[in-house]
């Protein structure tokens, strides 16, 4: 749903109109939203939908947890995070492209092992960042929102909200790149006083406080 509204829904029309009338159509998509509805009334005939689970439902293994900090305090609080609990596989997300490059600095200069992954970045240095992050050989990720739907890699154990998201089904997704197939994650995410609205519609949309 994410990259149809980021323009690829215009590239979708010239394959759907070279498509024979009878032929069997699955869709799948993360989330469900109004123009994924209508993209799919209009494509699929007589559809069964299957859904796996509740839309913005987060994962059960997966825990959750709130840093009130300060926005010039998150760089140094991520770093005391990594150096002092031992976390192997750090995917973090920052709400900017800019920001994702001054943490990444950042986070070299003290000596941590990482890579960045944003719009910015050509297919072979995206490859390239996670191919390194997924075999083990660079300890913290930092991407933007853009690389949150799709990120399916095994073994990451944390995922840090270093900017609390904007949509609360955002939230659910970045969180759930940890704790896949029945594995235990953790996701903390940094809140700056100017975010706690934020936090507050992501607890209204999970039911439950953080």
């Amino acid at each position: 749903d994410r990259m149809l509204r980021m323009g690829f829904h215009p590239q979708t029309e010239p394959i759907l109109e070279r498509h024979p009338k009878e032929l069997q159509t699955l869709l799948f998509s993360a989330t469900m939203p109004n123009g994924v509805h209508a993209l799919a009334m209009r494509i699929l005939k007589d559809p069964i939908w299957i859904e796996a689970s509740p839309q913005s439902t987060a994962a059960l293994t997966v825990e959750q947890s709130i840093y009130s900090v300060r926005t010039d305090k998150k760089p140094a609080l991520l770093l005391e995070l990594l150096k002092e609990t031992h976390w192997e596989q750090v995917l973090v997300f920052t709400a900017r492209k800019t920001g994702a490059d001054v943490l990444v600095s950042r986070l070299s200069a003290a000596g941590i092992s990482v890579d960045v992954l944003h719009g910015d970045k050509d297919m072979r240095q995206r490859k390239r960042a996670l191919q390194q992050f997924a075999d083990g050989k660079v300890q913290v990720l930092v991407a933007t929102d853009v690389a949150q739907r799709g990120l399916d890699i095994e073994g990451i154990s944390h995922v840090v909200n270093y900017d609390v998201p904007r949509n609360p089904e955002d939230y659910v997704h970045r969180i759930g790149r940890t704790g896949r197939a029945g594995a235990v994650g953790t996701a903390v995410t940094f809140m700056t006083g100017g975010e706690l609205a934020l936090v507050n519609d992501i607890e209204r949309v999970l039911g439950r406080k953080l």
